[in-house]
């Protein structure tokens, strides 16, 4: 690590990256169930579209790391013009807004994570007009958000945060199951969307839990 902070005290330009990476990784092992549940609610391509998308991030990625807004403002325009169906602006927005709140940071701390997130939820939400209980990708961002900042409040550190955030996105994405869909294409299906697990707040389940291993990995 560089700089004064390092460990599970600061994200840095090696650790986005390889956030990054290791995303792209959970998307791709998790490409054929993401679609799976796709095809019951949605257009069937989650889980193809996605993976698309994120192998095209890793790929935009240069050898030497950027820093970390950098990193994710790369990421995300990578996204946006490589992910099918209305992924791609949704991730691409989610992860360009976090890219744009860390600045020019060397090094992330908790607490600027924390503000990234909640810019991310903001800019998913702008863009999509979707509130959480809508049974989308909200529904597991904003809780991974709100969990984040109450470990912050709480005096955690980035590790304990991040975790929080992660298994907040599980609890989220799990709740969609019952819900009716308000947005997206799902909403076309009325009371028939009932009964199945939103794909987007899955893979937003999968982006999460890739940056807490990355974190934790740092942690020791």
């Amino acid at each position: 690590m560089s700089g004064g902070q390092a460990g599970p005290e600061a994200l840095d330009a090696a650790m986005t990256a390889a956030w990054i990476r290791h995303a792209a990784e959970l998307v791709a092992a998790d490409a054929e169930r993401l679609t799976r549940l796709d095809a019951a609610i949605g257009d069937g391509d989650h889980g193809l579209n996605l993976n698309r998308g994120f192998t095209a991030a890793v790929a935009a990625l240069p050898a030497e790391p950027d820093p970390p807004g950098r990193t994710l403002i790369t990421a995300g325009r990578a996204l946006v013009s490589k992910t099918g169906g209305a992924s791609g602006p949704l991730y691409g927005t989610a992860l360009r807004r976090a890219g744009k709140a860390f600045g020019s940071e060397a090094e992330v701390d908790a607490a600027l994570l924390g503000r990234a997130l909640r810019a991310a939820v903001d800019g998913v939400q702008e863009l999509g007009q979707a509130a959480e209980g809508d049974k989308t990708m909200v529904d597991a961002l904003a809780p991974a958000a709100a969990a984040y900042e109450t470990g912050l409040e709480a005096g955690g550190d980035l590790a304990t945060c991040v975790r929080a955030a992660a298994e907040a996105a599980e609890k989220g994405a799990e709740a969609t199951v019952p819900m009716t869909a308000r947005k997206g294409r799902a909403s076309y299906l009325g009371a028939r969307s009932a009964g199945h697990l939103d794909p987007g707040a899955a893979s937003t389940v999968l982006i999460l839990r890739a940056l807490a291993d990355v974190v934790g990995e740092a942690a020791g």
